[in-house]
């Protein structure tokens, strides 16, 4: 499946069996290439997926005239 095509977290939970598969070691050079490729792809696109989130947020979060309210998140 096309990374961009694919939500964050099916992207993540792909990612986690790359990560899972690639640590074992056990798997041949060339399929360990491919998987490398694909979580590279993913990362990027899970990135991508990120800021745009960071984006939609910002928009959000505007003042009643228009200009941008950031405020420092604190998550305790």
């Amino acid at each position: 499946m096309n990374p961009e095509n694919m939500t964050f977290e099916a992207s993540m939970q792909r990612l986690e069996q790359i990560v899972r598969t690639m640590e074992r070691g056990d798997a041949p050079l060339e399929e360990s290439l491919k998987l490398f490729q694909e979580g590279t792809e993913l990362v990027r696109s899970c990135g991508k997926l990120l800021e745009e989130a960071e984006l939609q947020v910002k928009k959000i979060m505007t003042a009643p005239d228009g200009s941008p309210v950031e405020e420092v998140f604190d998550h305790d």
